[in-house]
């Protein structure tokens, strides 16, 4: 038997052993209580969970933007614990990909100049810049807007500039904090399915904290956080096929 198919996928992150916690007034608030994770490449994630659960916090840590917390993160099976902030932010910059609810375009940028950003940070040269942007806002269907300001846009053009920009770097992961929630349903729908296709496109694995129904669609599997400890519900496919319910029941 070929060895090679017996071997388990080593995940693109894992998280180990979570827990986030932080003051409130007398009290402590316990964000997140031993959460482990496996996120692999190419996968798209559902994380789901009422508000205050942990979901916020628990993109932060795999966001590489929250480092105060007890626990473990592995990238590609390397331990980040004690890694120096210099090499966090390159692998930040370079790696992870992010897109928020509100969009968080630069308003005085116009939107060829939004998406190029990362890669003017990554310090790529003009004519390869060039390139990328341009290719990336054709497989959004934003190359007639490139000149435009994102307050010329309407909310879910503006989503997916914000998707542009997070993919023009070819990140591994992508972040993603509830893309839809500023979106009407139709909007949201084209959204989501843009997502995911591209992030397939690129073998992107995709975090994303939703309390959209209708995310669960685009996802792989879905994960539920509540009172900070997180539980694999299973395959997205499953969970929403009308037999699994049935059995369940």
């Amino acid at each position: 038997m070929d060895a090679t198919k017996t071997m388990v996928r080593a995940p693109l992150m894992q998280l180990a052993g979570l827990h986030k916690s932080y003051p409130l007034g007398q009290h402590r608030i316990h964000a997140l209580r031993g959460v482990d994770l496996d996120i692999h490449a190419g996968e798209i994630l559902a994380l789901t969970g009422p508000s205050g659960s942990g979901k916020s916090s628990l993109l932060h840590i795999a966001g590489l933007i929250d480092e105060d917390y007890r626990g473990h993160l592995h990238w590609q099976g390397r331990p980040l614990d004690g890694l120096g902030m210099r090499a966090l932010t390159q692998l930040r910059r370079d790696a992870l990909g992010f897109i928020f609810q509100g969009f968080n375009l630069v308003p005085v940028m116009s939107v060829a100049d939004n998406v190029d950003f990362p890669l003017l940070l990554q310090g790529l040269s003009k004519a390869e810049r060039a390139a990328r942007v341009a290719s990336m806002l054709a497989d959004v269907g934003l190359e007639q807007h490139a000149a435009k300001r994102p307050d010329a846009l309407s909310g879910g053009q503006r989503q997916r500039v914000a998707i542009a920009r997070a993919l023009v770097k070819q990140p591994r992961l992508i972040i993603a904090d509830e893309p839809t929630a500023s979106l009407d349903s139709h909007t949201a729908t084209q959204v989501l399915q843009l997502l995911r296709e591209r992030a397939k496109a690129q073998g992107a694995a995709v975090l994303m904290a939703t309390h959209d129904a209708r995310a669960l669609l685009f996802c792989d599997r879905v994960l539920q956080l509540e009172d900070g400890r997180l539980q694999d519900a299973g395959l997205a496919a499953t969970l929403l096929n009308p037999a699994h319910s049935e059995a369940a029941a």
